[in-house]
């Protein structure tokens, strides 16, 4: 099997907003963050633990990127209760509370100012 890696990729409307909101709600801490033209983000990488995730502004060229508050992601953590905790005290809109799932995974979901998706959980698929 050959070492291949998905990051995933967010466009905002407001991705200045989005790098901070996301840093105060779920503990996402930026590596890098490039600047665009007119005051817009032409790409960021915000990490979490080992994890990474991509970001920029919307904008009207693209073809590839899903439009703002279309994309969901679900990231592993050890403690889904302080990360909930965290989300809630930044106003995050928690869509699925913490529960306990049958799969043997504690989780919850919730949904950033511009309407994408984020579960954080216990689950972790290479574990089964």
């Amino acid at each position: 099997m050959s070492d291949q890696t998905i990051f995933p990729a967010f466009r905002y409307r407001d991705a200045r907003t989005a790098i901070d909101w996301l840093g105060r709600a779920f503990g996402f801490e930026p590596r890098i963050v490039v600047d665009g033209e007119n005051g817009t983000v032409a790409h960021a990488e915000l990490v979490l633990g080992n994890a990474m995730v991509m970001l920029g502004s919307a904008r009207d060229t693209d073809g590839y990127a899903p439009p703002p508050g279309g994309s969901a992601s679900y990231i592993v953590v050890d403690d889904p209760d302080a990360v909930h905790e965290r989300a809630r005290a930044a106003g995050a809109e928690i869509v699925r509370e913490l529960v306990d799932t049958d799969y043997g995974s504690r989780e919850f979901s919730a949904r950033d100012p511009e309407g994408n998706h984020w579960s954080f959980g216990t689950y972790q698929p290479w574990a089964s």
